[in-house]
């Protein structure tokens, strides 16, 4: 099966649509392409239980972020700072990401370099 292609990345500033947490804005830290799933700062927050470790010597119950779906987050507007939909463009020969709300240019898209055989 192919890698699915998201319009979101790590580093986006995104804004929670749907769920507990609608509202709360953040940055992605992670995408889980198979997963479908993007783990954001501060929305999702669960307990997690440690049993003592070399890392924890103590163990205890650590607050940490846990995946939340793609689909209900969406990228904040750079101009506006509103929720929108991101459209891909070609602009001076070259693929940008730019926001369908205000047509503001997000970033640039470059070629994933390829692993060597």
């Amino acid at each position: 099966m192919a890698k699915k292609k998201f319009k979101i990345k790590a580093g986006d500033k995104v804004m929670v649509i749907a769920g507990k947490d609608k509202g709360k804005v953040g940055k992605v830290l992670k995408v889980l392409p198979e997963e479908e799933r993007v783990i954001v700062e501060g929305v999702r927050i669960v307990k997690k239980h440690l049993r003592p470790s070399q890392k924890f010597p103590e163990g205890g119950i650590i607050e940490k972020e846990a995946p939340i779906h793609i689909s209900n987050v969406m990228l904040v507007d750079p101009k506006t700072g509103q929720p929108t939909r991101v459209g891909i463009k070609f602009v001076d020969g070259k693929k940008v990401r730019y926001a369908k709300k205000s047509g503001e240019i997000i970033d640039e898209i470059s070629k994933p370099k390829k692993a060597g055989r």
